[in-house]
């Protein structure tokens, strides 16, 4: 007989009572927290109601000691941030997620900061910045220390009592309600106290936010609180909500080693400690992380936890030491008091000996799947902190992203929720099958965990812990409705699902150590393991990683100047455009799933072609299985020639067609429109090139493609040059006054000018101008222009012709002597070329 199926709903009473409100937040963490202050400046008079497990200040997040990660230092920049993340998360971060957190970040945290809580700062009023693991720069802000966390709940928990906002507390999370249509329409929860709101009851919302927080409760040891049983993660599995790389579950590599045995929630050292100079020692006082990192002791969490682990085998120990002796007394006291007491309490004194530690569970970085806005796969749920899944951390969490995550994700949906503005909705009863786990397997499922998918796994132990999981379905009495069965049960779902995806993951990589698969396989599992439950038990897909093109495809668009990044971000939203909710509804209607096909991209006009690379990687992204390009970019094409050849299934190729031809007949009508142009002065000293008059999104691309037509590129921003024009002049009092201006603010920077008369050459030349732009000048005037350049500066002046050119006149203009001819028209308006997608038959 098989074992008993995962519940999709917890038996419990029905509900006694009855709560309304427009937006109901399941969780009281910084993410939480934000949701329901944000949501409350943007609607005031809405209804907002926060529902916590236990009182409004405990949760994960008074625990966090290292700080927030935010670039707030002038010598640090968005893109190292964004670097480091990615780094750390091993290829499966989510590139435009990682870029939304670090540069709505800083604002996040001020925000904060006007919310009340109070950082650490230098004597002469600055924040104090410090490194932890996997930052190459000093951007962590703390607070009270180690005690960052504490100030943050603090602050928000003010902020929440001061704006009446109602909390009920010590509310257990059960099951989501929907209405007909599958939306999220509120929740059930039974509140462990006294008074009308006593026992299971419903909370009616036209919105859901799940900031439930973690899941470390699943292991024997933890860092996380006793609460993190995992609800929210349960809950959304049980409503048929996507779960996402739920196997990365992060081990902190310090955590104070309280002995033998040790369980529950166990005392971190921060990675702070490493950050301020504290090193890992062997038991013979041997650092060992130098040879294992270009970072040594302050490299990424899951390299340093793997590196403890080695050691601890090969020494047959079950800790190592965090020396940090150096620092004596005083600043322990003053930079890490938390941890410093902590630390005497259990018989240590830092100051004077090294502190025992070994890992334990501590993050998830997988959870519930979101999109940028914190929207789940239910319509009106939405997901955010630690029980989420962003797509920020990949495999593994950069140290103190968790916070600012939680900051900018929470605003994100409050945003989202006030722009979408739910209709109201009445829930529908709940008729799938439930259950109960008997709790007292908690604590088997606990120690099973830990000794088979913890920290080291491999086929072995993840099948022995499969099946004592399955075991543990099993009950031989009745198990009653109560708060211990509700937290077995949702500990053993979780638990199932990260067993099940971490089997599957036959790899190395991150935060997921397989002892029988030690490498990372980038070819086989570059993407992410989504998890549904069904009636019939877990599902599990593969889905490839959406940031993710063929490191072929990256290279190439690298070489041609191009940000693959921001090729995927410009895919991204065209897609969302062309697909919506529903995708491709005439594909999906009129083609089988199965089907398998080849089709050709052909040109129906002649022209130059660009931008091939970049319809491949549509092309890619939705499907293909072959690409196979016939012609360059840059070459001439006749109207009939194959550019390429796709081949995959007929859905994919079809629906990527739209938008891998809006691109490349976009870029191509560009590149053939500029070759004409080109082709009009050749034989001249003079150079045809573009504006920044280009479409929202894509500049980098259509300038790209000007190249691929034999033009040359002018300025990409208002940043890379100064450029004087007549409002500059006005505005400034003189061309004299807009130089020195502009010469004082940015000494380095190129200063072009922009004239319309011939008797404002000689007061620009006078002041040193490096470019000099004739608006509108007729043929005869450019070419004295040209004349009175070349007899009067003394040092290389450029001019560029621009404003009422035409292809019959360039020729004229080239002929003058001008450097270049400056045509708006290459990137605003020129003609798409006619390319097609033909399947063959």
């Amino acid at each position: 007989m098989s074992a008993p199926a995962i519940p999709l709903r917890l038996t419990a009473p029905e509900p006694g009572w009855t709560v309304e409100a427009d937006v109901v937040v399941v969780g009281s963490g910084v993410a939480g927290l934000t949701v329901a202050l944000r949501y409350t400046e943007l609607e005031p008079a809405a209804k907002v109601l926060v529902v916590t497990k236990d009182v409004l200040s405990a949760g994960s997040t008074r625990w966090a000691q290292g700080g927030i990660a935010a670039v707030l230092d002038p010598h640090d920049t968005p893109d190292e941030h964004l670097n480091d993340t990615l780094i750390a998360g091993v290829g499966l971060c989510d590139v435009r997620a990682v870029r939304a957190l670090v540069t709505e970040g800083p604002g996040a945290l001020r925000r904060l900061m006007d919310r009340g809580a109070r950082f650490d700062r230098t004597a002469d009023g600055e924040l104090q910045l410090t490194r932890e693991g996997g930052h190459r720069r000093r951007r962590i802000v703390h607070a009270g220390g180690d005690a960052t966390g504490a100030e943050v709940q603090r602050a928000l928990v003010e902020a929440v009592r001061a704006g009446g906002i109602e909390v009920i507390e010590h509310a257990l999370v059960l099951d989501l309600l929907k209405d007909a249509k599958g939306r999220a329409r509120g929740v059930t929860l039974h509140v462990m106290g006294e008074g009308a709101r006593d026992g299971v009851g419903a909370v009616r919302a036209r919105a859901v936010v799940l900031a439930t927080g973690g899941m470390g409760q699943v292991f024997a040891a933890t860092t996380n609180p006793a609460v993190s049983t995992g609800d929210g993660v349960a809950l959304a599995l049980r409503a048929g909500a996507v779960v996402r790389d739920i196997e990365f579950v992060q081990f902190h590599p310090t955590v104070l080693w309280l002995g033998e045995g040790s369980t529950g929630q166990q005392p971190l050292i921060s990675e702070a400690v490493r950050g301020e100079g504290a090193f890992l020692t062997d038991h013979e006082g041997n650092r060992f992380m130098a040879d294992v990192h270009e970072l040594a002791d302050l490299a990424p969490r899951d390299v340093v936890a793997k590196a403890i682990l080695r050691v601890m085998r090969e020494t047959g120990r079950e800790h190592v030491y965090l020396d940090g002796r150096h620092f004596g007394r005083e600043k322990w006291e003053s930079r890490f008091p938390t941890i410093y007491a902590v630390c005497r309490e259990h018989g240590i004194d830092p100051a004077t000996e090294p502190i025992p530690v070994s890992p334990a569970a501590h993050y998830a970085s997988g959870g519930v799947r979101t999109d940028l806005h914190g929207r789940t796969s239910i319509d009106g749920l939405y997901a955010c902190g630690e029980v989420a899944c962003t797509g920020v951390h990949g495999a593994n969490r950069l140290a103190s992203n968790s916070l600012l995550e939680g900051l900018v994700f929470a605003e994100r949906i409050a945003e989202d929720i006030h722009a979408t503005r739910p209709a109201p909705g009445d829930p529908v009863p709940n008729r799938a099958p439930d259950g109960l786990v008997d709790p007292r397997v908690r604590p088997r499922i606990q120690a099973h965990m830990s000794s088979g998918a913890s920290v080291l796994r491999s086929r072995d132990s993840l099948a022995a812990t499969a099946r004592a999981l399955r075991d543990a379905r099993w009950t031989p009495v009745q198990v009653p409705a109560r708060t211990e069965s509700w937290e077995a049960t949702n500990l053993l779902t979780v638990a199932t699902a990260l067993t099940g995806a971490a089997a599957a993951r036959l790899e190395t990589r991150g935060s997921h150590w397989r002892e029988d698969h030690e490498t990372r396989d980038d070819n086989e599992w570059l993407g992410h393991l989504d998890v549904t439950l069904t009636e019939e038990g877990l599902r599990m897909t593969y889905t490839p990683h959406g940031d993710t093109m063929p490191p072929r495809l990256a290279h190439e668009l690298t070489a041609a100047g191009l940000d693959p990044a921001e090729v995927d971000a410009l895919i991204d939203r065209a897609l969302e455009e062309d697909l919506q909710e529903a995708g491709d509804v005439t594909s999906l209607a009129t083609i089988p799933a199965g089907q398998r096909s080849v089709a050709d991209v052909v040109a129906r006009k002649d022209g130059v072609v660009a931008g091939l690379a970049v319809a491949e990687a549509v092309f890619v992204r939705l499907g293909a299985s072959r690409a196979e390009r016939v012609t360059k970019d840059g070459e001439q094409v006749r109207a009939g020639d194959v550019l390429m050849t796709v081949e995959g299934p007929v859905r994919a190729l079809l629906t990527a067609e739209r938008t891998a031809l809006n691109l490349l007949t976009h870029l191509s009508g560009v590149a053939t429109l500029t070759a004409r142009w080109a082709e009009a002065i050749s034989g001249t000293a003079a150079r045809v090139r573009d504006s920044r008059k280009t479409l929202p999104g894509l500049r980098a691309l259509e300038k790209y493609a000007v190249r691929c037509g034999g033009g040359v590129n002018h300025r990409m921003s208002l940043s890379d040059a100064a450029l004087i024009k007549d409002n500059h002049v006005v505005a400034a009092g003189g061309v004299a006054e807009a130089f020195r201006a502009v010469r004082e603010r940015y000494p380095d920077l190129p200063i072009e000018v922009e004239i319309d008369r011939l008797d404002q050459l000689d007061p620009v030349l006078d002041e040193g101008a490096e470019l000099i732009l004739l608006d509108n000048f007729t043929v005869e005037d450019t070419a004295r222009a040209v004349h009175i350049v070349k007899n009067r500066a003394k040092n290389r002046v450029a001019l560029e012709a621009s404003g009422g050119l035409t292809l019959e006149s360039a020729r004229d203009v080239a002929d003058t002597g001008v450097d270049y001819l400056a045509v708006g028209a290459l990137t605003h308006s020129a003609p798409a070329l006619d390319i097609a997608l033909d399947l063959r038959g």
